[in-house]
This record gives structure tokens, sequence and C-alpha cells, in this order.
């Protein structure tokens, strides 16, 4: 097999390239070649210090694009890997190396699928593309966010978008996100009276009345969720507050929580709903917000069942339509009225040393996403 075609070496190229977020390292030009011999129109986008890649074979719709990312996490300490991250070697079956379920494995896969189908059907109906970022493990302001900005001005949405996340809890294909929880968090300074801690009454302590606001958030449950949601939740996530001094009670504290919120809220209505917590606990405070998406849902309908009829060919399966886990670059894309679902390998050791994939599951992968293709465009 040609290693255009060839999933794993695709994967094992993209994977000894050291791509931390935002150094793309060249993933982008690779896969960008591959595209422009098979007829694809390529194009480059870079906002800032993002590489984005954005390419396009046919004219018309319905049009099926494959999204995804080049950049990774950090590897972490080398010596707790077994085997370097970078070198990305085969053991035992598993493909091994920091990316190689998040998501660069996933990435391979969809060229693959994606060569292959046109290939295969060079006729075919509609358009099929892919879109590509180095910004999606980092801030991601500069990466999906803005080419889809870039396309609406030039009225160039799709229909049908695969995000190539790993989805997939304890076998591959169990589990197909159809929607993603809003991510809001505030940076929040809470003013307090610094004072010596021996009179308290002539102080105020800061950190005393942010925990009021964690109380009264915390006294009963935010919402109850809906039928395709879990209840919002809040998390602390940060907390400092230091007069530098065994005996003073600081002058403020600052802090920083996030919820993730069902289709119950917006941005706007949680915070305010959040603020209104704050001012009814007397907490003196200067809040900064900021949204790292909107909560989204695909509804039933021609790309859920593409996708569940693929997962159920390739493994016997019927895959759980989930919203769960954390945020993807599916927020960007779907306020746009695109149907979005993500569908990739396990993700229990993404972020971790000892990053691995079966290269069995990125075979099955490649077939999945093929059949995908098929039952959409032709």
């Amino acid at each position: 097999m040609a290693i255009e075609t060839d999933p794993i070496e695709l994967a094992r190229t993209l994977i000894r390239r050291p791509s931390v977020t935002p150094d793309d390292q060249g993933c982008q030009q690779l896969i960008a070649d591959f595209l422009a011999k098979a007829g694809f129109g390529v194009e480059r986008l870079r906002y800032g210090p993002v590489d984005n890649l954005w390419a396009r074979r046919g004219s018309t719709r319905p049009m099926l694009v494959f999204a995804g990312h080049t950049d990774v996490v950090p590897p972490g300490a080398d010596d707790e890997w077994l085997v370097p991250p970078y070198e990305a070697r085969i053991e035992n079956g598993m493909l091994k190396g920091r990316g190689a379920a998040d998501m660069k494995g996933s990435l391979a896969a969809m060229l693959a699928a994606g060569l292959r189908f046109v290939a295969s059907h060079p006729r075919h109906a509609g358009s099929i593309g892919y879109l590509l970022t180095s910004d999606e493990e980092g801030v991601a302001d500069d990466g999906t966010l803005r080419v889809m900005k870039t396309l609406a001005g030039r009225k160039e949405l799709f229909d049908y978008c695969i995000v190539g996340e790993p989805s997939s809890a304890e076998r591959l294909g169990d589990t197909v996100r159809v929607g993603r929880r809003g991510s809001l968090s505030g940076i929040m300074t809470v003013r307090g009276i610094q004072g010596h801690v021996a009179y308290p009454l002539a102080a105020g302590n800061p950190m005393h009345a942010l925990a009021r606001f964690i109380a009264a958030v915390n006294a009963e449950p935010i919402d109850a969720g809906n039928a395709h949601f879990p209840p919002t939740t809040f998390q602390m996530v940060y907390i400092h507050s230091d007069a530098n001094a065994v005996n003073v009670v600081p002058g403020e504290a600052r802090c920083r929580f996030n919820f993730r919120y069902s289709t119950v809220w917006n941005h706007k209505t949680l915070a305010a709903w959040a603020e209104e917590k704050l001012r009814a606990a007397g907490v003196d405070y200067e809040i900064t917000w900021r949204n790292a998406g909107e909560p989204f849902l695909t509804e039933p309908g021609e790309l859920t069942d593409a996708v569940a009829a693929a997962v159920r060919e390739e493994t016997g399966l019927d895959p759980e339509l989930s919203t769960s886990g954390g945020t993807s670059d599916g927020r960007f894309i779907a306020p746009h009225g695109i149907d979005v679902v993500e569908l990739g390998p396990l993700n229990a050791t993404i972020h971790k040393v000892n990053e691995e994939v079966a290269v069995d599951d990125l075979l099955a992968l490649e077939r999945m996403y093929f059949s995908i293709a098929e039952r959409l465009l032709l």
C-alpha cells in the first residue's frame, strides 16, 4: 500500500514532528501536498502564530468536511515515557507517541479515507474537504474560530463535519459525540480590607467573602440539565491570597473558576446568574468572563445516521450519542448551522505520558470515515 493511503505510516510521520501548540512543524504542508496531488484545492490560512489549512474537492453541496488539529500538548518528562514521545514506535500492536490518539492518528485515518474515497469515486456528488489547525490545544483564538469566520464571510460553509477527537471510551466506536457543553470561566479579584488577624472586626477577609460565594453556588444544583445534557457544573481552579505575613489578613484574593453548562443557559445568562450570587453574598469583586464556547447539539439526522451505520458495520456496536467531555473545535463550527459529530479512537491515554493507540483501531477508523463519505456523497 502506498504511503499516501496508509494511515499507519501517515500517523507515524506526523507523530515524529514535535508540533507542540501552536507550532505546526510542517504537518499541514505534508497533508496539503497529498491533497493537492489528489485534486483538492488547498489554501493555507495563517493568523498570528497559527497555521490553518482549508482544502476542498468539488464545488457543489452537500459538503462533508473532516476537521482536526495538528498541534499536540507538551510531552512532559521524557524519562517517564517508556519509548521516546516522538519516535512513533509500534509495540504489541500499539502505536506510541505524543499525538497518537489526540489526534494525529485520526488525522492520518481521515486523510487516507478521503484519498481512497476520491480515487474510488472520482465523480462523487457534492464536495469533500478538510479543515485543520495548529491551535486547538492552545488558546484557540487564531485557529478554527478564525477560519470559520473567513469561510462564512465568503459564503463557503458546508453541511456535515466529522471531528476526529478521541471520542471512544472502552471500545472503538462505542461513543460518538453529537454535542458539547459550554465552557465559561470567571477570572476574579475579591477586594477585602487588610488588617491584623487579632482584630478581625477591623479587617475584611476576602477569602471569607469568596467562601460565601462558593457555598451559595454549591447550595443546590445549578440546573437539572435536559434530555441531552447533564446538569451544569462549577469548579474552582485557582485561588491566591497572601499578605506575606502570618498575622495579616490579606486585602484581596484572586481566583479563577469554570462552569461547564448545558443548553439551559448561554454565557450571558449564566454570568448574570453568577454575579447575582456574588452580590447576594456581599462580595466586593471585579470579574472578567472568558467564554470558551457555547453548548451545541447535532440533532438526529443524515449525519448521525451515517456515522452510526458506519460504526455498526465495522464494529457491531450501536454507538452512544453523547454530549459528555470537555470542549472541542466543534464549538466553532456548529454555530454556523453545520451538523457536527466527533468520532475518533480511545481517549484513555490522551494528554498523558505513554500516549498510544491501537494500530487495528486506526485501520478500522479509516474504514469508518470512508464508509461515512460513501453514505453522504454517493
